[in-house]
């Protein structure tokens, strides 16, 4: 017999159904004890419980689902389900339901913190920590980038993968035009920028698996040590050029969101994947421009939006900020 914990909202998790769910995948049996919602960056719904003394984290689309929520979590489920065994820190599956809607899986709860919202002991007042830290964040994900592409086969579409990028981001920013009151990109050297990605893209790349979204908040860290104990949110995953994962975390470092002492420089991250990873990164300035670029216009997407009253204007004036400074960025490589 199952019980539903009445501090959490029935209409996202229906425990009866849950529970007769999990005894068909030989799942341990009993009462759902210690139900809470895990709070986090995403809009997918979260809850940890116990159930026959195993700790779990269900995951499944919110309660308003988007048009691509359950096809979104088929495909985390997917990813997570490859990763097993890679030596890729990643949550470990369990099980998952993806035949009907809403889809949802169950992963086992990651033994870490996301360090931008906070340093525990002894990190906070270890330097060598967090400087260890910052390297782990490129260790992890050159880990990732030696993974085959095997293991995901027709996921992605990698071939003219790098091709795409501009033409894909320029359209993304043409289409803001269509939300009234929005003037325009009014970001110096835009077409400058997009003009020497064209014209510097590498000739060749090798694909891989791809996270799409690589930076310090998606990471969770180890209490014990300095190592990442889980890669998370991998909705963006994709078969692609795993450099680009590297660009976009050299792209956002050091994060606004860890502004900490003794974190190793960008250089450092990149000396650090190099070590580990056979990929050529002689182009490894193009993939940095190229992640200042895409995210630079996600970002612009926001600020559109609060110009048309679609969003607060506050948050759409801290994030054109944020493209301009990352399309300044993009200049300092570029001119390197």
């Amino acid at each position: 017999m199952t019980t539903t914990p009445a501090h959490i909202d029935v209409s996202a998790i229906d425990f009866d159904v849950l529970g007769v769910w999990m005894d068909a995948e030989g799942l341990p049996e009993g009462p759902f004890e210690n139900a809470r919602p895990v709070l986090g960056g995403t809009q997918n719904v979260m809850v940890a419980f116990e159930r026959g003394g195993v700790p779990y984290v269900l995951r499944r689309p919110p309660l308003h689902v988007r048009a691509k929520s359950n096809e979104v979590l088929r495909r985390e489920a997917r990813v997570l389900a490859a990763l097993e065994g890679t030596g890729v820190p990643a949550p470990r599956l369990v099980a998952a339901q993806t035949a009907d809607e809403p889809v949802f899986y169950l992963m086992e709860p990651v033994d870490g913190f996301n360090a931008t919202t906070g340093l525990p002991e002894p990190h906070a007042s270890d330097p060598a920590m967090r400087q260890r830290m910052g390297l782990e964040a490129a260790v992890a994900l050159a880990a990732l980038g030696r993974v085959s592409p095997d293991v995901l086969p027709g996921f992605g579409r990698p071939e003219g993968f790098l091709e795409r990028q501009v033409p894909r981001w320029t359209s993304e920013l043409e289409s803001y035009g269509r939300l009234e009151g929005y003037p325009g990109p009014e970001i110096p050297l835009l077409r400058e920028t997009a003009e020497w990605l064209e014209r510097n893209r590498p000739r060749a790349f090798t694909p891989g698996v791809m996270h799409g979204d690589y930076h310090v908040a998606n990471l969770m860290f180890s209490h014990a040590g300095p190592w990442v104990a889980a890669i998370v949110d991998w909705e963006m995953c994709t078969i692609g050029d795993p450099l680009l994962d590297l660009g976009w975390l050299v792209a956002t470092w050091p994060s606004s969101q860890l502004q900490v002492p003794g974190l190793p420089a960008a250089e450092e991250l990149l000396d650090c994947y190099a070590e580990l990873s056979e990929r050529d990164l002689s182009s490894v300035d193009w993939y940095v421009v190229m992640a200042c670029f895409k995210l630079g216009i996600v970002l612009e997407g926001t600020h559109a939006r609060a110009c048309a009253g679609k969003a607060p204007k506050d948050i759409g004036d801290l994030l054109h900020q944020t493209t301009l400074d990352l399309f300044a960025r993009a200049q300092t490589w570029i001119s390197r």
